[in-house]
């Protein structure tokens, strides 16, 4: 079937001519694309994956025995979250000591088996860079402390005067991401009420000073360490917070959501829970998204090229608005990818999908870039729990015992359905651990074992990340699910986890394991990742449906259905993988399908 050919077929009841857009809004891309440009990428939170010494926490050994499950399921790479040297006030994103292990993961010589145990099985490892602070345990901070203000090792943080008669109030206005104001005021070694300084998160995690040269040469020196180690990547944390704006002027404070949704959450019922106001912490203010950050990742990127080939790759995560200022990140010189958070939020409403979709490849392409798709992560509610709420009702930073409560089964058949979705557009795509069992958020979790600070700096008000972060469960049976060899879990985990258990889920068909499995070897065998994408045209508005392939020869038909009707596939449609089961060759609401169709 050519391009521009119809076909009659019966949605709903109605005729309808299911036909291809004449122009295709992304070109494929060449069959020998660098590496990172398609790859399937592996989130592992190391707390929570595999504890192998029984301390109820998960570790660098326990990540190493398991890593033949990410073999077997078909990704490219893992990207580990921070497991350097911590206090762990913020679950190891304040960093005590950017060059060793904390002794909760285990040692160097632990990452090193890592490395290359994960090389031995064909996986590459991207490692989390933390950037934008250390702990207030680092040394350089501890010095900073001691040696006072106007001193070399305070120039390294972002130490400033207090406003005020006697320098009482903090220098700006600036709130912290985590709650509350942003700065901290130190005591002095005499004991009088000192400076203030800059704390973007938790009071435990100062700001560096990157206009300092020392700041950016250590940092270009912690890459050639783990570079020299064989890691094959970074991960930047915040890379859109190193530099602030000249002066560091008041910010206009824009109060809604932390991910800048509407201003309060919409529950429903008696029930309904309105979060506490916050700063847009996506916008752009004075400090975050600085031009001044492009020339630091200008350097690392040359860092990164003199290992030669394969590639060493740079993914940032930057909150940043809009579409075209988001992809200067990753323009020739700079960074290889940003996570695509535009489409990390949208509602699962056909119409923003379509949109997203087509503003995201449009950047992207603009600078040459890949578009990097992610439904979920660390820091935000699993899309199998967010997905079980209507659509257009924001679900992000965690769910009490006492809110609405999603749709469990609901949700996991949108997720099925929007991961598919993901898998089919070109470019690369990030998977968080779990996400492959269909694993819900702990939405019942009691406070007291809460551990987010979001949650302690707001006094309850925002329930925080804990809920994404529970240990995964190996085995339905045993006392932290196959987690480790004890029954202790840093998080509990719910009860229900035991049914979306790795054993529970191998080898059976129609299972959320074994759906991922067969989505991501149809991924790599029909070269999804450096297709092409164009529209269908002839669905209901509330289906998307699009066709993925370098040539007319091996394009394939993706059709997701988030309507309430059951919708037909094209005469000849051979269908290759579906996220449900189909009604009597329909696909119904919630599913998303592959087929060949020519």
């Amino acid at each position: 079937m050519t391009p521009s050919a119809t076909q009659t077929l019966n949605h709903a009841g109605h005729d309808v001519d299911v036909r291809e857009d004449a122009t295709a809004i992304h070109a494929a891309d060449r069959p020998d694309a660098a590496w990172w440009r398609q790859a399937v990428i592996y989130q592992i939170y190391p707390r929570s994956w595999a504890d192998q010494d029984g301390d109820g926490i998960g570790d660098l050994p326990g990540i190493t025995s398991r890593l033949p499950h990410l073999r077997a399921l078909g990704v490219d790479a893992i990207w580990l979250s921070p497991f350097y040297t911590s206090p762990q006030a913020d679950a190891g994103y304040d960093v005590a000591d950017y060059r060793d292990i904390d002794p909760i993961f285990g040692s160097l010589s632990d990452a090193d088996a890592l490395i290359a145990r994960a090389h031995e099985l064909g996986l590459k490892v991207i490692v989390d860079m933390v950037p934008n602070h250390s702990s207030d345990e680092h040394e350089w901070f501890k010095a900073a402390l001691a040696a006072g203000p106007g001193s070399a090792e305070r120039a390294r943080y972002m130490f400033r005067e207090g406003r005020g008669e006697h320098g009482e109030l903090p220098p700006n206005n600036w709130e912290s991401v985590f709650g509350g104001a942003a700065w901290t005021r130190v005591t002095e070694a005499d004991g009088t009420p000192g400076q203030w300084y800059l704390h973007i998160f938790d009071t435990k995690q100062p700001d560096f000073n990157w206009e300092h040269p020392e700041v950016r040469a250590e940092f270009e020196s912690i890459l050639h360490f783990w570079l020299d180690r064989g890691v094959d990547g970074f991960r930047v944390d915040v890379a859109h917070g190193l530099i602030k704006e000249q002066g560091l002027p008041d910010t206009e404070e824009e109060r809604t959501t932390m991910l800048g949704h509407a201003e309060h959450e919409h529950g429903e019922g008696e029930h309904a829970v309105e979060e506490a106001p916050r700063i847009d912490h996506t916008k752009r203010s004075p400090m975050w998204d600085q031009d001044g950050v492009h020339e630091i990742y200008r350097a690392w990127r040359q860092i990164l090229e003199s290992y030669g080939t394969p590639d060493r790759i740079l993914c940032a995560e930057a909150w940043v608005e809009p579409q075209e200022r988001a992809v200067a990140y990753v323009r020739p010189d700079e960074m290889h990818q940003a996570f695509n958070f535009d489409f990390l939020t949208a509602s699962w409403i056909a119409e923003d999908l379509r949109a997203v979709i087509t503003s995201s490849l449009h950047a992207a392409d603009s600078v040459g870039a890949p578009s990097t798709w992610v439904l979920s992560n660390h820091d935000v509610v699993r899309h199998a729990t967010r997905l079980g709420y209507a659509p257009g009702t924001p679900r992000m930073n965690g769910i009490t015992a006492t809110d609405p409560q999603p749709d469990r089964e609901l949700g996991l058949r949108r997720a099925r359905a929007a991961t598919a979705l993901m898998l089919a557009l070109p470019g690369g795509a990030y998977i968080y651990q779990g996400e492959e069992l269909g694993l819900p958020d702990s939405t019942d979790m009691p406070a007291e074992f809460r551990q987010d600070p979001t949650f302690a700096r707001t006094a309850g008000a925002e329930t925080g990340r804990d809920g994404c972060r529970v240990p995964i469960p190996w085995s339905s049976q045993g006392p932290s699910l196959g987690f480790g060899p004890s029954a202790s879990t840093w998080l509990p985990q719910p009860e229900v986890y035991a049914e979306y258990a790795v054993d529970r889920q191998e080898g059976v068909p129609g299972s959320t394991l074994e759906l991922y499995r067969s989505l991501l070897a149809a991924r790599r065998e029909l070269s999804l990742g450096t297709g092409s994408l164009t529209w269908v045209q002839g669905y209901a508005g509330d289906v998307v449906a699009l066709t993925n392939g370098a040539s007319q020869r091996d394009r394939v038909l993706v059709v997701t259905n988030l309507g309430a009707d059951a919708v037909a596939l094209p005469e000849g449609a051979e269908v290759i993988v579906a996220s449900g089961a189909l009604e009597d060759g329909l696909v119904p609401t919630d599913t998303t399908v592959w087929a060949r169709w020519s």
